[in-house]
């Protein structure tokens, strides 16, 4: 067998080795993938007490409400079966750091901050799952 010939049957498995977790591991922020979807309630705590209603197909989305659809690097500060907390960083948008804490796959606690267009923000409040997603 000719060394290319290794090499073109070692890459495939050492690429699958690298790109699926072994049994028994969790995908990181794991937590978040098992958030129902369909259309939530945002009611921020405090102040107005403004309320959001969103369609929610990945729950990802949460982790950047104040930034959303821009692209941020992002790193993992705690990842855990009830609880994440993510630090992101969006070249020249500003930045965050957003904890979701998981009461039930329908219910969670929000709270982040950051800076947004050159401005703080900091918002704090509750997502519950209230049905399927509406349209407009």
């Amino acid at each position: 067998m000719t060394l290319r010939a290794a090499l073109s049957a070692l890459v495939p498995a050492v690429v699958a080795a690298i790109a699926v977790p072994a049994h028994g591991q969790k995908l990181p922020l794991g937590m978040l993938d098992e958030l129902e979807r369909g259309g939530w309630e945002l009611r921020e705590r405090g102040g107005d007490a403004s309320v959001r209603n969103i369609c929610l197909d990945n729950a990802r989305r949460l982790i950047q409400l104040r930034h959303p659809g821009v692209p941020c690097r992002s790193v993992v500060v705690e990842d855990s079966a009830v609880q994440v907390t993510v630090q992101y960083t969006c070249h020249g948008q500003g930045y965050g750091r957003t904890r979701i804490r998981r009461e039930t796959n329908r219910l969670i606690q929000i709270d982040s901050q950051g800076i947004v267009n050159g401005l703080p923000f900091s918002y704090s409040g509750e997502g519950r799952k209230t049905g399927e997603c509406r349209s407009s």
